[in-house]
Formats: structure tokens, sequence, C-alpha cells
């Protein structure tokens, strides 16, 4: 009897990619020390705020969660961005070399003396003066590059075309007016706007760390965000960033609380509110500040409101006043939870 050879499953544009990808690098007798996880091609930015010193990376690229892989950095030290063939050891290491006080071409330079990958590589070390060192291989793939000066680097390679780097560099320079962490996102806008990754979409991340190294590793990492896999990533990360900066203005309000300064507790919870309206804690904690302010009239309606999307909410409330958030006598208490 004939039987029926069963269905080949087809193979990916992805998986056709990383296996002539390693047939390359076993040509070249380099493929022992590079593994799929590595394979991190993409476009992004190092970069120091002049007015503020904070420091940043920014990056996306068609490999699933690049932001774990290519961006790295540490207050009052440096950031660092190691893409193509990735060394993912060059990230710590060379913030490290950065602590012992050599500069980043330094730091970059040795690196690289020992690697034997290293024309496959492509990194950029921005320092705490912003003091730049970059360096693409020559075997990283087409189109492949960077351009540096002061305070940033920006850097590609498996580009759809040579117009990346360039449109990169520029937006860097016409964006001056706004924080770093916007400024950082409009670069990759552009690069993506210009050709971006030969292979498309997939994931981005945008870190951003203190000029200063309090000792406080929690409070000196200021923005840490990732697109880890989406249609669409920068535009993510762009929301993403617009929560982040909604969240800070609820972290002001809550410390002009403990302050007891509601008036200025309640410009920051509404300037967050503003920012993403449709996030129900944000209202929820301004009606309990008004509350607590004795506005009780105001916080009931806005509960009232809350409770219709989801009654956990009211629930919540009843056990506020258990734990000291919430300070009202037991008829107000009643009118807020009705």
């Amino acid at each position: 009897m004939w039987k029926l050879k069963p269905e080949k499953k087809p193979i990916t544009d992805m998986k056709k990619l990383t296996i002539l990808l390693f047939v390359i690098l076993s040509v070249t007798g380099y493929s022992q020390t590079v593994k799929p996880s590595d394979l991190a091609h993409t476009f992004s930015i190092v970069a120091r705020d002049t007015r503020t010193g904070e420091m940043a990376v920014a990056v996306q690229s068609h490999w699933f969660s690049v932001g774990t892989v290519v961006a790295w950095g540490e207050a009052g030290v440096g950031v660092v961005a190691t893409q193509s063939f990735v060394n993912k050891s060059f990230g710590l290491r060379g913030l490290d070399l950065l602590k012992q006080g050599k500069s980043p071409q330094d730091a970059l330079d040795q690196l690289l003396s020992d690697d034997n990958g290293k024309e496959f590589r492509q990194v950029a070390i921005l320092d705490i003066k912003g003091r730049v060192a970059t360096h693409t291989g020559k075997n990283c793939l087409e189109s492949a590059g960077h351009s540096n000066g002061d305070n940033f680097s920006v850097q590609a390679n498996m580009m759809l075309n040579d117009k990346v780097v360039p449109a990169m560099e520029k937006a860097w320079k016409e964006n001056d007016a706004l924080p770093l962490a916007e400024r950082m996102v409009e670069v990759l806008k552009a690069a993506q706007k210009a050709g971006g990754d030969i292979r498309g979409k997939q994931s981005a991340a945008l870190l951003v760390v203190s000029p200063n190294n309090t000792g406080k590793p929690w409070d000196d990492r200021l923005i840490d965000l990732r697109v880890d896999d989406a249609t669409d990533p920068i535009t993510e990360l762009s929301r993403l960033l617009n929560v982040s900066r909604a969240y800070e203005h609820m972290n002001k309000g809550d410390l002009y609380v403990e302050k007891n300064d509601m008036p200025k507790a309640m410009e920051e919870y509404n300037q967050a509110m503003k920012m993403f309206p449709g996030n129900l804690e944000m209202q929820y904690w301004t009606a309990i500040t008004l509350a607590n302010g004795k506005e009780i009239a105001k916080a009931s309606a806005m509960l009232q409101k809350i409770y219709r999307q989801d009654a956990n909410w009211r629930e919540l409330t009843k056990r506020l006043p258990k734990a000291g958030l919430l300070t009202v006598s037991e008829t107000e208490l009643k009118e807020l939870t009705k």
C-alpha cells in the first residue's frame, strides 16, 4: 500500500535567516561562541542629557525581548548598547571598566582586544561625561553603520537601507527641547520611518538612569520600559512612557499627601488623570484624597462612577479605614460606599 508522507511544516523566513547566519558563522569558525538568543540585529541610541545629566539607551529590533540583550546602564557610570552578534558580557563588563576610571574608548578597546568575534559586533559606550566610543565590525550585516558625537551615539545593522543612521542623528539633534526619554523615542521613530530593520518590527526598550549613584539602585533607574513582542513596538513604547509619566505625577501627589499638602496633591493627581484618563486606579486614589480632605460629596460622586465600572473598588473602600488610609466617620463612610 502507498503511504502518504507526512506534510512538512514550512520553514519561516526567520528560521531560514537564522540557519543561513549559522552557516556563515560555521564557515568563519565563529559559530561556537554565538547562540540564537545573541542575534540581536537592531538599531539603537545611547545618549546623555546635558541639562539633567541623565543617560539612556533606546532600541528596537525584529527580535524577541531585545531590551534584555542590548540595553545596559548604571547610574553615575554610563550606558552600553551591545548588538549585532551580541556579546552580552560587554554590558556589565563595559560598565565595570568605566567604574575603574577608563574612558569609553579604552573600555571598548579592552572589550574587543580578546574577542574573536569582534568583526561581527556592534557596540556603543557612553559615560557620565558624555564621552562616547562606538564600534561597527566589518562583518556586521548591511546596512550597518554608526554616527556619534558629544553626548550621543546612534548605531544600526541589518537595516533596509543606509538612510537609517543619518535619520537617527538628525532626529536626535532636532528634538533637543524634549526630555531625554521622549527624545530617545523620537530617534527610534525616525529610524523606523527611514526604513528600519529589514526584517520588520517586534520589540523595543528604553532605559534611563540617574547621573548620580545614590546607593539606591531602585531609585537610580529612572525609567525601565520593555515591549518584548508587539506588532508596533515603538508606538507601544511611547504609550508606556506616557503612562510612566502619569504615574510620576501620582507618586508626587502621594508625597504631598504625606506632607498634608492637599492642594498640591490634587494638582498632581489631576495631571495624572489628564494623561491617563481611562485608569480607574488614578481616579480612585484621587477620590480617596478628596475624602480625607473632607470633600465627601466630590469624593462620593467620583467613587460612584468608579463603582459602576467595577464594584470591587467599593469593597476596597470599606477596607481602607482599618489600614488608616481613609480617615472618615462611619456616616461619611456610608456615603462613600453607598
